[in-house]
């Protein structure tokens, strides 16, 4: 009796030289074109209908691949499925995977573009996109769905510790990425960059492991000696260096300074919200000093205007005001072991300590947001009052060495 599956063998499979179809038995064939190529079909019949398909080169299945090949055909008819009809939704399905599927890369262009409007810093968007791709090249070119909490922690463990700051910042980045590609289905499940309960039991906390490390500040005794040593100095640096300790402000709201901003006749410098840190207008009443000191930067007509209204009080080049690096290089030659901003640690020292200024006051002075919600509330005013005359006292203060 002829045996109906395993008809053929290997070296009858290797040695047949004629074309047409050699029969294994269940369905499966060896079809031999008339070039003598040869590859597997399986035959079948369905609603009636006789149907062949395709299984593959004898180049790359065996006649023991091919006859495992044609055992899944005839499971899925035992199921009542169309092998063909399987396939195809199959590959369908792929393809439609493979078009929504996204790199983890293009997510964070995509991302930061989606975000770039609505960031008061034009500078925020290339922070986003130097920290991504410094410290995610891993997961850069990989699809989005594919990236979980080993792929992240690879990115996080190696700086956790001696990059604290960054490294949480980066985290931060990877989370807000990941949850814009679960909004717009590109994966799904939870967020691998999570901290609470999750991240936060794989790292320690980052107070932890976080070195705390003040900006050098020169203490407020030493404060009128050095002004004098500074005024003493020509260049734009030494001015918005100037401009900056006698306002309290931070080294790049003074660098930055424009023209329009200053109404010398209201004794008023009025920063705009885009170039504040909290995203918040400040205004600083400037003292008799600071007033002398613009007299000097900016022509003034006698009604108190500026005589050319628009333009960096600091220029720098290309159009561009002076960088703050400019104050930072000046103060390697003045006072090597102090930093620009710490110069706001000296005023709040020294409002703190000498005088009988408010904290409020004081905080307010330096555009600080207060951190109890309760007194916040309640203080919806910017204290200008009685700010001017912190303003005043500090800057006697810096000119009592004179």
């Amino acid at each position: 009796m002829a045996r109906a599956f395993e008809k053929l063998s290997d070296l009858k499979v290797r040695k047949v030289k004629s074309p047409g179809y050699l029969g294994d038995g269940g369905g499966l064939y060896l079809q031999v074109s008339p070039s003598l190529s040869k590859s597997w079909v399986f035959r079948y019949q369905v609603n009636g209908r006789t149907r062949e398909m395709g299984l593959g080169s004898l180049n790359t299945f065996g006649l023991r691949d091919a006859r495992d090949r044609a055992t899944s055909c005839r499971k899925l008819l035992a199921d009542g499925i169309d092998p063909i009809e399987q396939r195809n939704a199959a590959q369908q399905e792929k393809r439609l995977t493979d078009a929504r599927a996204m790199t983890f890369g293009k997510c964070c262009e995509k991302y930061i573009e989606a975000h770039r409007s609505g960031w008061k810093n034009v500078k925020h968007a290339g922070q986003w996109d130097a920290t991504l791709r410094n410290y995610c090249t891993l997961l850069w070119p990989l699809d989005v769905a594919t990236i979980d909490t080993v792929l992240v922690m690879k990115c996080l463990e190696p700086i956790w510790k001696a990059k604290t700051e960054t490294a949480s910042r980066v985290r931060g980045r990877i989370e807000s990425v990941l949850a814009w590609a679960s909004v717009h289905k590109f994966r799904t499940g939870d967020n691998p960059a999570a901290w609470r309960n999750h991240l936060d039991q794989l790292l320690p906390k980052r107070s932890k492991v976080q070195k705390v490390e003040h900006r050098a500040a020169l203490p407020y005794a030493d404060i009128p000696e050095f002004m004098t040593k500074l005024r003493l100095r020509q260049g734009l640096s030494a001015r918005a260096l100037e401009l900056q300790i006698l306002t309290a402000t931070r080294p790049g709201e003074a660098a930055g300074a424009q023209r329009d901003e200053f109404d010398v006749s209201a004794a008023m410098w009025i920063i705009p919200a885009d170039r504040m840190k909290a995203g918040k207008e400040h205004r600083i009443p400037l003292s008799p000093t600071v007033l002398a000191l613009l007299q000097s930067l900016i022509p003034i007509t006698p009604k108190g205007k500026p005589l050319h209204i628009v333009g960096h009080v600091f220029p720098g080049v290309k159009d561009r005001p002076l960088t703050t690096a400019a104050a930072m290089n000046l103060l390697k030659e003045l006072q090597p072991d102090i930093t620009a901003h710490g110069f706001r640690s000296t005023f709040r020292d020294w409002a703190a300590e000498t005088t009988k200024h408010p904290r409020e006051v004081i905080e307010a002075a330096m555009a600080h947001r207060l951190k109890d919600k309760s007194e916040a509330a309640y203080q919806r005013g910017d204290l200008l009052t009685r700010r001017a005359k912190l303003m005043n006292d500090w800057a006697r203060y810096c000119r009592s060495a004179s």
